[in-house]
């Protein structure tokens, strides 16, 4: 297996690790709302809500779950890379 490939399985492996799937989730669904009611509140309040906002409002609720999980993984890597982990 290339480096690249067992780094990319490594990362993979970690992302889906129950712990950084449980911090991302926390994160995704207490800053998700925070980002919608921000981002599409008057919409929502005044019923301009179609299919293209909810897509919208779901890629919302999905960037804070992936920055959580890139900083997770990046962190556990790096503590590994330092010989802490």
């Amino acid at each position: 297996m290339s480096p690249v490939a067992a780094s990319a399985r490594d990362w993979l492996r970690l992302a889906v690790s129950p712990v950084v799937v449980r911090r991302a989730l926390v994160y995704g669904v207490v800053v998700g709302p925070v980002l919608i009611a921000i981002n599409h509140a008057d919409a929502i309040a005044h019923g301009d809500v179609d299919g293209v906002r909810l897509g919208k409002m779901a890629l919302t609720m999905l960037v804070p779950y992936l920055v959580s999980t890139l900083s997770s993984v990046g962190a556990l890597r790096a503590r590994t890379r330092d010989g802490r982990g």
